[in-house]
């Protein structure tokens, strides 16, 4: 008997797990989007510095964790390059960002997980502090 009611209570476990995973991923692949978008801001700003300067000047270029000393229509080119890279990648990760939020979903909807505090105002609130506590509070519930 005990191995029985072991092996669903294992089950759900692992369902939990899962899920856990996907969020994870999820959380880790938006990360990565930020990161992606902070960098091509940044190599934006640089170019358009750069654009204006003279080709001939000098500037300094940090290439892994080695500060170069080049010109600046040798550097040009390499940010542009990198900045497009940049942007290429951004939009694969927004696609795969896309995609792992409907797996997500797909997995929450075939295992009919609630995460508690999610759908709080359709439940009805049994006080303020109560709803509070709740909504800060990220619990997952498995069914």
């Amino acid at each position: 008997m005990s191995t029985e009611s072991a092996k669903p209570a294992l089950s759900q476990e692992a369902i939990v797990a899962q899920f856990q995973q996907l969020r994870n991923e999820q959380r880790n692949l938006a990360n990565s989007l930020n990161t992606l978008e902070m960098d091509l801001r940044e190599h934006k700003t640089v170019i358009e510095t750069l654009e204006s300067a003279d080709p001939e000047r000098k500037c300094f270029r940090l290439i892994g964790g080695v500060l170069c000393e080049r010109t600046v229509k040798e550097v040009l080119p390499q940010l542009v390059e990198n900045k497009d890279f940049i942007a290429k990648t951004i939009t694969m990760v927004t696609d795969d960002l896309s995609k792992k939020g409907s797996e997500l979903n797909k997995f929450k909807e075939d295992h009919n997980i609630k995460i508690r505090g999610e759908h709080l105002g359709t439940e009805g609130s049994k006080g303020s502090d109560a709803a509070e506590k709740a909504e800060n509070r990220n619990v997952l519930v498995s069914n």
